[in-house]
């Protein structure tokens, strides 16, 4: 009571809602869901028309959902939609060598045998994901969904945040959030520059079908042009992604579907017998980027639009649901005490929890590119060494299960399966 900055931190007035969220791909509709559970009002502004988000066929993306991240999707009522059509990843195989001359002797191999609290985590398709928190957003009054519009201005003052849509409509808030990807525009329009860099490469994205059963192992070789991931999805299934210098995964993807299986095959070997392709393939240009700040005036920035980073880990979608558990505990403990959700006092408190988590992941995974992606002898020589003396330590590879499954570091509540 007697913090003399409580006067101007407390809520100053009611508005249209909350928080508004721009960006309905899946870190906003978590971070809706997740706030309206905790008794705050969301609209949740996409520029996608809501029957095409939901109906949206296979586009190549599944993602690695680490075990913490599944929490969050279970503590906000997303899970048991998505159950069925979920994959166990039950270990994990690390290698390296090059394409049609198998992997270097030294690897590593995670099991997920080695923790006690269940799979590392799951492989689930885009299009099941999204549908999934379309249907729980409908399902939840406190959230009101604008689809098909876009943002073409955002003004904050001493009372809140007003959007203008591109229809001339307005909306007030307390608090924006953007979750709008890599070109946030509302970072942007909010005055915040970005850092990072091209990496060169491409991600070639299909799915496969195999003859044999993948028994649920994710598999990550590494060739000097980039990594291949191998992800098991159900079935027998896989998800490829698989990176290439760009100019020469232009011309892969520009090949007939059996020339581009004859590329494939080298890389991807025969312990699941044959391949085929399943739907469409598509790619996706990789590189680094980094918000210089995750907040701004009466705004904070979530996932993409935040940091983007490459995808060697798996790890994007993962860091954006840290990001959602972060900024929904801080908001939500904020409100709790009476605190304006929007003052830059609680807002530098959602970016001191996950500004250095952030950095320190996306770094270490340019590191690892740079550190995989080449064929200088020395360099593999030492890659192959640390392979095989983590691969030969218990007590190394455990902590490197926990770091795939998702916990390690400050776990926001949701991601330790705890309510707020």
């Amino acid at each position: 009571m007697d913090n003399p900055e409580r006067a101007r931190i407390l809520r100053a007035m009611e508005h249209m809602s909350d928080i508004l969220i721009v960006g309905g791909g899946l870190n906003g509709p978590a971070l809706a869901l997740a706030l309206a559970q905790t008794g705050h009002t969301v609209t949740v502004i996409d520029a996608l028309d809501e029957k095409l988000r939901k109906d949206a066929a296979f586009d190549g993306r599944a993602y690695a959902l680490a075990l913490a991240s599944q929490r969050l999707l279970d503590a906000t009522g997303v899970w048991a939609r998505i159950a069925d059509q979920a994959q166990p990843m039950l270990e994990i195989k690390v290698t390296d060598g090059h394409a049609g001359a198998g992997p270097s002797p030294f690897f590593m191999h995670f099991d997920h045998a080695e923790i006690e609290e269940g799979p590392m985590g799951y492989m689930v398709e885009d299009r099941h994901l999204r549908r999934a928190f379309l249907e729980a957003m409908v399902e939840e009054l406190r959230i009101s969904q604008i689809s098909g519009k876009t943002v073409v201005a955002q003004k904050a003052d001493e009372t809140g945040v007003t959007l203008t849509l591109n229809d001339g409509a307005t909306l007030t808030g307390s608090l924006l959030v953007g979750c709008d990807g890599r070109r946030s525009g509302t970072a942007t329009r909010a005055g915040i520059k970005r850092s990072g860099w091209d990496y060169g490469q491409t991600a070639l994205v299909c799915a496969i079908e195999h003859d044999l059963p993948h028994h649920g192992i994710a598999h990550q070789f590494f060739m000097p042009p980039g990594p291949l991931a191998i992800l098991p999805l159900t079935g027998n299934r896989s998800s490829i992604v698989w990176s290439e210098r760009t100019e020469m995964a232009k011309r892969i993807n520009a090949l007939s579907e059996d020339d581009y299986l004859q590329v494939l095959r080298p890389r991807f070997g025969d312990f699941l017998g044959d391949i085929r392709l399943q739907g469409d393939r598509f790619t996706y240009p990789l590189n680094l980027t980094i918000a210089n700040s995750f907040i701004g005036d009466r705004m904070a920035l979530v996932g993409d639009a935040a940091h983007g980073m490459h995808p060697i880990a798996g790890q994007g979608l993962n860091a954006g649901l840290r990001d959602v558990g972060a900024l929904a505990e801080v908001l939500t403990l904020a409100g709790r005490r009476g605190e304006d959700i929007s003052s830059v006092l609680v807002l530098e408190r959602y970016q001191e929890w996950r500004r250095f988590d952030t950095a320190a992941l996306t770094m270490a995974t340019d590191v690892f590119n740079k550190l995989f992606s080449n064929d200088n002898p020395l360099l593999r020589a030492g890659r192959d060494f640390g392979m095989g003396l983590i691969g030969s330590l218990p007590g190394l590879r455990r902590g490197f299960v926990r770091e795939a499954a998702g916990l390690t570091g400050d776990l926001p509540k949701l991601l330790q399966g705890r309510a707020i």
